[in-house]
């Protein structure tokens, strides 16, 4: 049995575990509002948590934008400054190359504007524009030492090119390096031809001389010479000059004295014929009178030996002819009549002497090739008869003197005119005959001068001096048809200049 204490002890028991229990409760209440309370403080912070985070990215998102933005900035600002300075530093070498531009296509006066800043690029601009300035003045310079050469360049092209003598400037190593036209015209040849070519080459007879310039003393050395170009035999008068200074060179002069030498020789022995025709022709007469008075007077009286009688006294007679001949040719020649000049017809004139010769050797096939209208020109219509008629008979002379077993085809002579040019008119005697000889040919042109037997060497000095008076020239060529000679006779025209003004005979 449960007494009253052991109940009161359990009363008191169960209150204190009722108050334990209540306690308990309450306490557990208390704890589990905490709980909630806990719950709710942990879901608002967990709230607060995300809200945070959230914030925090959005911060975050903002602030590397903001970065970005301030290194984008900085970026551009950097390659902008960076812009500005490369562009301070390549603006003066832009202008620079544009001014090289312009010096390379020849405008020295360029200038680049140069600032006050002292630097390698301001130096550099100074340094060009005192570059272009010295270029400047130096190519001024230059142009007029060139233009001052080519003045006395052209003055003396134009001096050389008006002198009557040939010009030859040459080098110390004898390379011949300068001509003139009148050294072409000597030479037959062009400055093409001589130019590049050793003096020994072009002009061999003038080496010795070339060569004693150089070994010897004097500055100065002249001879004449005897050339022939084309056929032409000329006689050069030879002077070679050494140059004084740094680089020693030498002039060359040729003067074609063949013209002047021939005419002195033609007035010296105008003047014997003068002196000669004198003395010889004044006994002719009473000599020739004489013996045709002895035939008549002794010719019937003579009965012995009548033949050779009668051959003396007519060998006499025909030798004074033969001697009034000659002495009348000494008188032509000393003195040739001045040519009245007229304007007449070539090809009538010529005409006439061809019938005349053709009758006169009829042996001898006489050919014209002569125009069919007339060809006018001024001179003197009976010397130039006389001139062409002197011509044909040397032609049948030449003829003649080939053996007839060594003739290659009939005698034939042919009579051609024709116009040279606009000025000059040529008449041409063409035969088959001998030909003229090679060397010296010029030379039959003089007076005395003959290569046939029997022959007074007047015949051609005549014409020759009758084609001077006409102002016209005398040519001794090759037959263009082979074996035989072709002798050229070239009058002016009517009103034209003749090439040959008073020069006399030409030989070719």
């Amino acid at each position: 049995m449960v007494t009253e204490g052991k109940r009161l002890r359990l009363l008191r028991r169960g209150g204190a575990v009722v108050g334990e229990g209540e306690r308990d409760v309450a306490a557990i209440g208390e704890n589990h509002s905490v709980a909630l309370e806990r719950a709710q403080n942990h879901a608002s912070a967990g709230r607060e948590g995300r809200l945070v985070e959230a914030r925090l990215e959005a911060t975050q998102r903002g602030t590397a934008v903001v970065f970005v933005l301030i290194t984008l900035m900085v970026m551009l600002a950097a390659i902008l400054l960076g812009l500005g300075l490369a562009d301070r530093i390549v603006q003066p070498i832009g202008r620079l190359i544009q001014a090289a531009d312009e010096v390379s296509s020849g405008n020295l006066y360029v200038q680049v504007p140069v600032t006050s800043r002292r630097d390698d690029v301001g130096h550099l601009g100074t340094t060009f524009n005192k570059m272009t300035a010295v270029l400047r003045s130096q190519h001024n310079s230059l142009t007029a030492a060139n233009e001052l050469n080519d003045q006395r360049r052209r003055f003396m092209e134009a001096v050389l090119a008006g002198v009557p003598a040939g010009v030859l400037g040459v080098d110390a190593d004898g390379i011949v390096r300068v001509t003139n036209p009148t050294a072409e015209l000597l030479m037959a040849s062009g400055a093409e031809t001589l130019v590049g070519k050793p003096i020994a080459d072009v002009l061999p007879q003038i080496y010795p001389l070339f060569q004693d310039v150089i070994s010897g003393p004097a500055r100065l050395l002249q001879e004449t010479i005897e050339v022939s170009r084309n056929g032409r035999d000329r006689t050069l008068s030879v002077r070679v000059t050494r140059e004084t200074g740094a680089e020693t060179g030498f002039v060359v002069t040729l003067d074609d004295i063949t013209d002047l030498v021939s005419a002195q020789r033609t007035s010296a022995w105008a003047d014997v014929a003068r002196r000669i025709a004198h003395e010889i022709k004044n006994p002719l007469t009473p000599i020739q009178l004489s013996a045709e008075r002895i035939k008549r007077k002794f010719g019937r009286v003579i009965v012995e030996d009548r033949a050779i009688f009668d051959q003396c006294t007519d060998t006499i007679v025909r030798q004074v002819e033969d001697i009034k001949q000659m002495v009348d040719e000494f008188s032509s020649f000393a003195r040739m009549p001045k040519p009245t000049l007229a304007t007449e017809d070539v090809v009538t004139t010529v005409k006439e002497v061809v019938f005349l010769m053709r009758v006169a050797h009829p042996d001898i096939e006489l050919v014209e090739a002569m125009p069919e209208t007339p060809v006018p020109a001024r001179f003197d219509r009976r010397l130039l008869a006389q001139a062409v008629q002197n011509i044909i008979k040397n032609a049948t002379e030449a003829i003649a003197a080939v053996p007839a077993e060594k003739r290659e085809a009939p005698p034939r002579i042919r009579v051609a005119v024709s116009a040279l040019d606009e000025n000059r008119i040529a008449v041409d005697v063409i035969d088959n005959g001998k030909g003229f000889p090679v060397e010296n040919r010029a030379r039959l042109l003089e007076p005395y001068m003959t290569d046939r037997e029997g022959g007074t060497g007047l015949g051609l000095a005549i014409v020759a001096k009758i084609l001077e008076e006409h102002g016209g020239g005398i040519e001794l060529l090759d037959s263009p048809e082979g074996r035989g000679a072709c002798v050229r006779l070239i009058l002016p025209t009517a009103g034209s200049e003749s090439e040959y003004p008073k020069k006399g005979a030409r030989g070719a």
